[in-house]
């Protein structure tokens, strides 16, 4: 799989990104490094412990992440949870936790067949 077709599976915008990054390798780097963020478990935990402070700082954080990496499917879900967060509205978030769940499943899965299809040395 091309990091180009990693995009599209993912729902982001590959040219945004080569234009903000330049190369593929700085793009490949983070991509792999968002397998390892835990804000998206942090986002969870909170809303079910309806910690709205904390959900909203977790949120903000895929949002922020998400629009430097130019993931524009989820980057609009975590925008739209976010701003709930903000207006402390979690049980509203909760209501929408599947949506963005969906949408950072879509965005894993991609990363992970892109990562699969790299040479052990790139991973």
């Amino acid at each position: 799989m091309t990091i180009q077709e990693c995009y599209e599976a993912l729902g982001g915008d590959y040219e945004e990104v080569i234009g903000r990054l330049m190369r593929e390798k700085m793009v490949q780097k983070f991509l792999l490094k968002f397998l390892n963020d835990k804000s998206y478990d942090l986002l969870v935990e909170s809303i079910e412990a309806d910690n709205a402070e904390e959900a909203f700082r977790a949120a903000h954080t895929i949002k922020g992440v998400c629009q430097n990496l130019s993931f524009t499917k989820l980057y609009q879900s975590s925008e739209l949870i976010t701003e709930m967060l903000r207006a402390g509205d979690t049980a509203g978030a909760y209501a929408f936790l599947d949506n963005v769940t969906e949408d950072y499943e879509q965005t894993v899965k991609a990363i992970r067949a892109l990562q699969a299809s790299l040479p052990e040395e790139a991973q």
